[in-house]
């Protein structure tokens, strides 16, 4: 081999080796976003359930159904489902379904 096409091979090499490098930084820049985008939405997802199954539990504690003449919200698979998936909307629709009369049982 010639010096100058061993100077040409290492050059070319290095210069594979900082592309390669650039790439794989760019993915792991890119990983690292969406994990952060999934990681946030996960926690406004759990913290919206949460706050879903205490406001129907806190309504039930402060008996608050007996303003209206109607007892408790039953708290049973159906209505903690439907307040943790609906969060504070979730609620709503419980206590909208509870108060027309339609029952959440199984």
């Amino acid at each position: 081999m010639c010096p100058g096409r061993f100077q040409y091979l290492v050059q070319h090499t290095a210069c594979m080796s900082l592309l390669t490098a650039l790439l794989a930084l760019i993915l792991v820049v890119v990983i690292a976003f969406v994990l952060y985008k999934v990681v946030k939405s996960v926690t406004t997802l759990i913290i919206n359930a949460v706050v879903g199954v205490v406001l129907l539990w806190l309504i039930n504690l402060l008996d608050l159904m007996s303003i209206v003449g109607r007892p408790d919200i039953p708290i049973n698979l159906i209505t903690v489902l439907i307040c943790a998936i609906g969060g504070v909307f979730g609620v709503l629709i419980t206590v909208v379904l509870h108060l027309l009369g339609i029952p959440l049982t199984l």
